[in-house]
């Protein structure tokens, strides 16, 4: 899986939720991970966690650091540090 980098240093992040079965975003800085369950984003705003079903990247515009995705959203999360940390001591601990 190859990682995307994206110039986007404005502090601007939208999240466009449409009936649970597409989702527009704007603010993207880099694509961190992707499958059908979940997909990781850098934004401007921090880390955002995506998780649903059949979930598929449509649109991915690098210059604008815009991302369509369609499929069933289930959460669209935002990751503080805190988070972050908790989730890889999950990870550690299955793998141990």
């Amino acid at each position: 899986m190859e990682k995307k980098e994206f110039k986007n240093d404005d502090k601007i992040s939208n999240l466009n939720l449409e009936s649970r079965k597409k989702l527009i975003l704007s603010g993207i800085n880099e694509v961190i991970s992707f499958n059908e369950q979940e997909i990781m984003l850098k934004t401007t705003l921090g880390d955002l966690d995506i998780k649903g079903s059949n979930l598929k990247m449509n649109k991915l515009d690098v210059q604008n650091g815009d991302v369509v995705i369609v499929g069933t959203i289930n959460s669209c999360t935002y990751l503080n540090n805190e988070s972050k940390a908790n989730r890889s001591n999950i990870f550690s601990k299955l793998f141990k």
